[in-house]
């Protein structure tokens, strides 16, 4: 059994990635909250430890929302664009307005870099991203699905013939490797940091997942194949990159600073592929012997989105109720404490939020069909 085979399986490699990414973004954001109370340095060391673990979040969610895009819409040209928005702007763009303007008005001091003063401020935050710490990705993210029709005729090009899927892959690796070394050379501590710091959430920085996504999905049985033989390796792969990566971050000493392990480094971006590889090894696992933890998946990748949106809304109420206490007393309690919480929160606010706003439409509904028969 392979992949082609089994389309009608309730949860896919892009599923996976959602859940994956969207449950450690939250440990992210619990770890720079905590780590801004000045733990100890022993405390600090973990925290380092743990934040380099769970630094795939970006691009697993990129490869994902590529993957699954594609399975679903790969057929589509520029004229089915129209209703492809539509569907996004429901799914995607609504559920980003919303909270968007929730941490504006509610929580205005988890605002990144400055705060709005006027008008123009406030919209310019609404859109760069710094509207909370993690709207910065969700900016970059809005852009691949804005750009989906140029992966559909990438999808269609090497359709053609797998030479095209190899260059592809050569050139993407090509550009990507060249797009790190100028990063590294002229933002990361070079001298347009402050000033270029937006290209973070450039849809180029992060073009190498989505690519990725859109051939994983075209080759997926020769993906499969190549997953399956090459586990053993990108193991021993994962535990090399993840070494290399703390070794990096705690050679810049202490206090730790998070911002000293951007996704934009050569060692960042092999760790992030392995990651991805290895989370397909265990989808692809869970397909082909139908495992019961398909449907969990699935149910819980279709609410990852907007649970990721809440979840540092949900995590101001947790430290504002106890949370930055307890982060005094101990850290690593305070992480594990609220950590759990805000997934907990998130997750089930999004899928009660989805429910309400259901019954809602529905009863709009209804009241239309009522009018119109009168």
């Amino acid at each position: 059994m392979n992949i082609k085979k089994d389309t009608t399986s309730p949860a896919d490699i892009g599923d996976y990635m959602k859940v994956f990414a969207c449950t450690a973004v939250m440990m992210q954001t619990v770890l720079s909250l905590v780590l801004s109370t000045n733990p100890s340095f022993n405390y600090q060391t973990p925290i380092g430890i743990i934040y380099n673990l769970v630094k795939f979040t970006a691009p697993a969610f990129i490869f994902g929302i590529l993957y699954t895009t594609t399975r679903t819409t790969n057929q589509n040209t520029w004229k089915n664009y129209g209703g492809y928005m539509c569907k996004q702007w429901s799914a995607l763009f609504v559920p980003t307005i919303w909270w968007t303007l929730a941490y504006l008005f509610i929580f205005p001091n988890v605002q990144q870099v400055n705060q709005y003063h006027d008008l123009g401020s406030f919209c310019w935050h609404f859109i760069n991203g710094n509207a909370a710490p993690h709207l910065w990705y969700n900016t970059m993210m809005l852009q691949f699905i804005i750009l989906m029709p140029l992966f559909w005729s990438l999808a269609h090009w090497i359709q053609k013939n797998s030479k095209n899927a190899l260059w592809t892959i050569g050139i993407t690796v090509v550009f990507f490797v060249s797009w790190l070394a100028f990063y590294d050379t002229q933002v990361f501590h070079g001298p347009h940091e402050q000033s270029w710091y937006l290209l973070d959430r450039v849809f180029l920085s992060f073009i190498i997942y989505g690519i990725f996504g859109v051939i994983a999905w075209m080759y997926r049985n020769k993906f499969e194949i190549f997953i399956k033989k090459a586990t053993p390796f990108l193991i021993v792969i994962f535990l090399a990159v993840f070494y290399w990566t703390n070794r990096e971050l705690f050679s810049y000493g202490y206090p730790i600073k998070l911002t000293n392990a951007p996704y934009y480094k050569p060692s960042m971006t092999i760790y992030a592929l392995t990651a991805i590889f290895l989370i397909a090894a265990l989808a692809i696992h869970h397909i082909n012997t139908r495992s019961k933890a398909l449907s969990a998946f699935h149910f819980l990748a279709t609410y990852a989105y907007r649970a990721y949106l809440s979840n540092v809304f949900w995590l101001q109420i947790i430290w504002r109720l106890g949370g930055n206490n307890l982060a005094t007393i101990n850290p690593l309690l305070a992480v594990i404490i609220c950590y759990l919480l805000t997934w907990v929160l998130s997750f089930v606010s999004a899928y009660s939020f989805h429910i309400i706003w259901s019954k809602i439409k529905a009863l709009f509904h209804k009241k239309r069909l009522q009018q119109s028969l009168e």
